[in-house]
């Protein structure tokens, strides 16, 4: 596994009378987190950083964020994350966010660049209790086409798993081997070169039909999308974006943020200020 850097953040969230705070933090390496803001009243939005700015082979980035029962949490990032390239050893990323009864949380970082020859394994898990509701999205560029890095080299393993109680709403792997057909192939991602997931908890065929429309209006590029629907009645909307530029996704991931916000969380959207900065 190599000797690289360990980086440990801690995260736990809980109702404070008339807003959530940040009630747990802890650390170890270079992770970090900013104080929080809150510019809407109860949801605490919280920055994470990473002050090197970048992952090496070897190296470990860990994640555990708690999100306790009635609180709500946002949490982003001011900037991209970059994966550089790797001698053999596997780069780690491994994220885990509960939420508890009742509680919300909105999961939505930048961009992660793999440079051609990156290492790359990355697990997210979410667990959901009942009453939880759940927005998150994951962003991801293979190489640097404006540097004439296509990604002919390196490997990406990502897990994605969404349970609710004992229940698994989603679990899948993706594997992504540099150079390989599966980069260029109609079947694969046809030459496109970053890739994005949406996640939304709990959904409904109108909020599919809602977003659906929205992105048929909006320009760029459009979505994939499919609602998993559960026993009880509840279901998980999962959106999928392939395309050639990193903006032209990220905008198109906020937009699609803003439509289901009211819906899935009961407020409109408040873009965190370092969006726009």
């Amino acid at each position: 596994m190599g000797t690289g850097w360990l980086a440990r953040l801690e995260l736990g969230f809980e109702q404070d009378g008339q807003r959530s705070v940040l009630r747990h933090r802890r650390h170890e390496g270079p992770l970090r987190v900013q104080r929080s803001f809150h510019p809407e009243g109860n949801t605490c939005h919280s920055y994470l950083i990473h002050p090197p700015g970048g992952v090496v082979g070897g190296d470990r980035l860990e994640v555990g964020v708690n999100v306790a029962e009635r609180a709500e949490a946002l949490i982003t990032t001011p900037a991209a994350g970059k994966f550089y390239r790797s001698a053999g050893p596997w780069a780690r990323q491994t994220q885990r966010f509960r939420v508890g009864a009742n509680a919300s949380l909105e999961w939505l970082p930048a961009l992660n660049i793999l440079h051609g020859g990156a290492r790359v394994r990355m697990h997210n898990r979410f667990d959901l209790a009942p009453g939880a509701r759940l927005l998150a999205w994951d962003l991801v560029g293979l190489g640097r086409p404006g540097s004439g890095d296509d990604f002919s080299t390196g490997a990406l393993d990502a897990g994605l798993q969404v349970w609710a109680g004992e229940s698994p709403l989603l679990d899948e792997r993706l594997r992504l081997e540099g150079g390989s057909p599966a980069l260029t192939a109609p079947w694969g991602l046809g030459g496109h070169g970053y890739l994005a997931t949406l996640l939304a908890w709990p959904a409904t065929p109108s909020m599919l039909a809602d977003l659906r429309t929205a992105m048929n209006e909006t320009p760029g590029p459009r979505p994939g999308c499919t609602l998993l629907e559960t026993a009880s009645g509840d279901g998980l909307l999962v959106c999928r974006w392939l395309a050639p530029a990193g903006e032209a996704l990220w905008k198109a991931l906020v937009a699609s943020w803003s439509v289901l916000r009211p819906q899935v969380l009961g407020r409109p959207a408040c873009p965190p200020r370092i969006w726009s900065t």
